[in-house]
């Protein structure tokens, strides 16, 4: 296949369509709606970098986005690869091109498309104007649901490094203050995000220049960060993971009060946007960017975060599995950290493919944000909706090898209590994890021995200082991560005592 894809030789586009594939400048946008405009099309490659060419093959539904580099593109899949976007309420399908280049003809199609581009690459942020100021002040209106001061951080991150942020409410309505290190900076995050909505129909972002011209930061936790200080102490108390919105906001069934929390997996590491740093306080790097900031650069886009699945849209299809390793126990408890799992189906003719329903759709969708990607006994899991309303289980009498399994009554689901504290501890996959029900005979070298006993290699343990119930033990890998609390979740310590495992947003 020739590496340059022509607009008047769309037969070569049949054979475009594929997996992850190998990078490239060149975008392939998959089962546009039928009315897709070219600039809505452009919006999704434009948080990433300058678009330097479009190619629309409206009749097949689909388009080709060229990027002003490899890199900005890689950018783009990564993200897309976790977060769907939604244009129209269509999903669309984002992956790499066969072609190394776009060039297009002068087709009236393609005029629109050249068209397009220009009036948009004309309309990004002059930045030889002097903003007013490099803080901004950002009020939370119509605050449905909970929004902590790691969302904010990484939707603004998208737009110059956040060098300092404090959260507060003021007059019954959740605030922050935000520093960039320059004016443009916070002139283009105003210009874009002003208005926007965080989650659909909700949680508006309302944005003005602040008076002050730097921030003063005494604390770095969960109400205030200084990136530049990671020395700061943490305050008098341990600040508490959920803002006070928290006991009002949420309803059973409303998983995330955040979904954005720390959701820095899968991308490649050009995608971080502030410096990596270890810093004392856990969770103190700022992620790079949102779990589901989908439509960022048009002023008229109408969110930032994706839209919740339709109702009753809980099954998920879990593809490019280990077919040697893979069952149905370790779906579920690997599953089980996002949400309750109540059945789980390898696929009999096909064991690389499984389902996984989920309890509700909101759990589903925060599974998938974090789980897409990641690497399972050596194979990087690929996570789509499926069609299926529900998975079956094998009629009376038939044998199905154990491969379909029933989870709806487990002891082991993490979510049964609304407004369980296991709400607030959700966190993507990481090389910590975090221990907890350690009876108090188990020593430090016990857990290590345990966690070590697969094959994995520990490269650090912490007990928590004031409660030895708890310690963070910190694997070679992700990989190794995922495997380790898959095999050690509910281990039996004695006691009466059975492990609980989960990922943590700290280091070691």
């Amino acid at each position: 296949m020739s590496t340059t894809a022509n607009g008047n030789d769309s037969k070569k586009f049949k054979g475009d369509i594929r997996g992850p594939g190998v990078p490239s400048r060149v975008i392939h946008i998959r089962k546009l709606p039928n009315d897709i405009t070219e600039t809505e099309v452009i919006s999704l490659g434009l948080p990433f970098g300058d678009v330097t060419n479009l190619l629309m093959l409206k009749a097949k539904n689909q388009a080709f986005l060229e990027m002003n580099s490899e890199e900005a593109a890689q950018n783009m899949v990564g993200y897309y690869s976790t977060v769907m976007p939604i244009i129209r309420h269509h999903p669309v399908y984002v992956q790499f091109s066969n072609h190394k280049e776009l060039k297009t003809d002068n087709s009236p199609n393609q005029e629109r498309a050249q068209a397009a581009l220009r009036a948009l690459s004309t309309s990004h942020v002059d930045t030889t104007v002097a903003a007013p100021s490099s803080v901004l002040r950002v009020v939370v209106e119509n605050l449905v649901y909970p929004v902590s001061l790691d969302a904010l951080c990484q939707i603004f991150s998208k737009f110059g490094t956040v060098l300092r942020i404090i959260v507060f409410t003021k007059n019954s309505q959740f605030q922050a203050l935000l520093q960039y290190p320059d004016g443009a900076s916070a002139q283009a995050a105003k210009l874009s995000l002003d208005g926007q909505n965080i989650y659909n129909g909700c949680c508006t972002l309302r944005i003005s220049f602040s008076k002050l011209t730097s921030l003063n930061v005494k604390y770095n936790n969960e109400k205030s960060r200084d990136f530049t200080r990671p020395d700061l102490p943490s305050g008098d108390s341990q600040p508490t993971m959920e803002h006070p919105a928290m006991a009002t906001a949420f309803t059973p069934g409303i998983i995330s009060a955040s979904p954005y929390a720390g959701a820095t997996h899968a991308f490649p590491p050009a995608f971080t946007i502030q410096p990596a740093m270890s810093f004392p306080y856990p969770g103190l790097t700022c992620p790079a960017l949102p779990g589901g900031l989908a439509s960022l650069s048009l002023p008229g886009a109408t969110r930032l975060g994706f839209p919740p699945l339709p109702a009753g849209v809980c099954v998920l299809l879990i593809s490019n599995l280990n077919p040697e390793r893979v069952t149905p126990h370790c779906l579920f408890i690997l599953f089980g950290v996002y949400g309750d799992v109540m059945r789980v189906k390898i696929l009999f003719n096909k064991k690389e493919n499984a389902l996984v329903q989920m309890s509700d759709s909101t759990q589903a969708q925060l599974a998938m944000s974090h789980l897409s990607g990641q690497q399972l006994h050596g194979k990087s899991l690929r996570i789509t909706l499926s069609k299926h309303t529900s998975v079956q289980l094998p009629r009376e009498g038939h044998e199905d090898q154990g491969l379909t399994k029933d989870y709806s009554n487990s002891p082991l689901h993490r979510f049964k209590k609304p407004g369980s504290k296991n709400y607030s501890n959700i966190f993507p996959p990481s090389a910590t994890l975090h221990l907890s029900n350690i009876p108090p005979s188990v020593v430090e070298d016990d857990l290590k021995m345990l966690f070590s006993s697969s094959g994995a290699t520990v490269k650090a343990f912490k007990f928590f200082q004031k409660d030895h119930k708890m310690a963070l033990i910190q694997m070679g890998s992700v990989e190794e991560a995922i495997e380790s609390l898959i095999e050690f979740h509910n281990h039996d310590l004695g006691e009466n005592h059975h492990l609980r495992v989960s990922f943590s947003k700290s280091s070691i």
